[in-house]
């Protein structure tokens, strides 16, 4: 693996920097004000709309999307060090990008198993920016770590789908904008493969029998730059047949397929809240005296600092190989590294920011200082796209595997 980042790698990384200092910062606290006075705390933040203007006039937009027809052509490789400057500023500059899940994963999902209809109709909308859209896959009732306990039963009458359950956390649902849920259900509940009983279907949110019940907060955060995460029962929920996405019993197959590079996407942005974190934390140490002297003098925290630099350079060094791999062996051959990521880089940058959380004393658990809304996010992602228990016991078994 060459270190070295190609040329196209540099020109968005100098690009997308000065974007990041000249409009995405100077926009923070713009949007928090903005936010105030909206409608309600799920519409856009006008100054939003401007960084994503701005950033389709810089060539900024659609940049995770390997393919070159609907995306911007980048490796995985090429992708990772442009997501990761996005994580200093994960509430804004995913989005003004066009590169914010849940919208990434289902633009992934249409683009590589939608029907040309399917395309015309929601992924050209998604990749303009035009609509946003959900992914409603995990459910309060049932373990949903292990997915083949997915509930949602998805029964074929006719030329139509009928759908009831209910899910929750639903990311995007909150969103006004948000136009198409993929829903994730079982069309084969007694089917002998418990790989193959589960289906995706589209489902429109403005559909009739499905009701949006609630937002769910994360930490205490509505998260409403990523349109919130709902609640949503699907009562007899009837839509088209042709709303199908690939095969029916493909469901599972397509869920793994839309994880894997999600969850580097996440580690990827991680690394950027990592770094954000860690550049407040030595900021606050230069700034503040304690007991006759900086903190940047106290001993604990030199290996706080320490700890920091050198957890960040790991975690990025197995990221981009990972994205190597999955670029060169394709996403199975990486499975590996792919759970290793997922394990780390969330459990690490937890406990990053909350060292910077320490150092910050009480202004780091206040809304003056974005530690704690990061810390919620980076905690929540020990959980999201499969809790650390899951990845941990399907690495060992493979492992162990090698040995039996």
């Amino acid at each position: 693996m060459d270190f070295a980042f190609d040329t196209r790698t540099e020109e968005l990384r100098k690009r997308l920097w000065e974007f990041m200092r000249e409009h995405v910062e100077p926009a923070e606290p713009v949007a928090g004000a903005q936010r105030a006075r909206l409608e309600s705390p799920w519409h856009t933040p006008p100054v939003l709309e401007e960084l994503k203007a701005t950033a389709r006039t810089l060539g900024l937009w659609n940049l995770f999307l390997p393919d070159p027809e609907h995306g911007a052509g980048l490796t995985n490789l090429q992708y990772a060090p442009l997501a990761e400057i996005t994580g200093h500023s994960p509430q804004l500059a995913p989005t003004a990008l066009n590169c914010a899940a849940p919208d990434t994963g289902n633009m992934e999902v249409l683009a590589e198993y939608g029907t040309p209809e399917q395309r015309r109709m929601w992924l050209e909308p998604l990749l303009a920016g035009e609509i946003r859209s959900a992914f409603a896959m995990t459910e309060p009732d049932v373990a949903s770590s292990d997915a083949t306990n997915i509930a949602t039963h998805i029964r074929r009458d006719g030329d139509d789908y009928v759908i009831s359950g209910r899910k929750w956390y639903i990311s995007g649902a909150m969103h006004p904008d948000c136009a198409v849920l993929v829903v994730m259900g079982k069309t084969d509940p007694d089917g002998p493969d418990v790989h193959r009983r589960q289906s995706m279907v589209l489902v429109p949110r403005d559909t009739p029998g499905v009701e949006v019940r609630r937002a769910m907060t994360v930490y205490g955060y509505e998260d409403h730059y990523h349109g919130g995460h709902a609640e949503i029962v699907f009562d007899e929920a009837r839509v088209p047949a042709r709303n199908l996405v690939g095969e029916e019993g493909g469901g599972f197959a397509i869920a793994q397929a839309r994880l894997g590079p999600g969850r580097i996407h996440h580690c990827m942005r991680l690394i950027g809240m990592a770094e954000r974190g860690m550049a407040l934390m030595c900021r606050r140490a230069l700034e503040r005296t304690a007991f006759g002297k900086p903190l940047a003098r106290q001993g604990v925290v030199h290996e706080w600092i320490a700890d920091a630099r050198v957890q960040i350079e790991q975690l990025r060094l197995l990221v981009l190989k990972t994205a190597w791999l999955m670029d060169t062996v394709g996403n199975k051959g990486a499975h590996t590294e792919i759970q290793a990521i997922k394990i780390a880089t969330p459990r690490t940058v937890v406990d990053i920011l909350d060292r910077a959380v320490q150092l910050h004393g009480a202004g780091g658990v206040s809304q003056d200082f974005p530690l704690a809304e990061l810390w919620a996010a980076a905690r929540t992602l020990r959980l999201a796209d499969g809790p650390d228990e899951v990845h941990q016991r399907s690495l060992a078994r493979r492992e162990l595997s090698r040995y039996t």
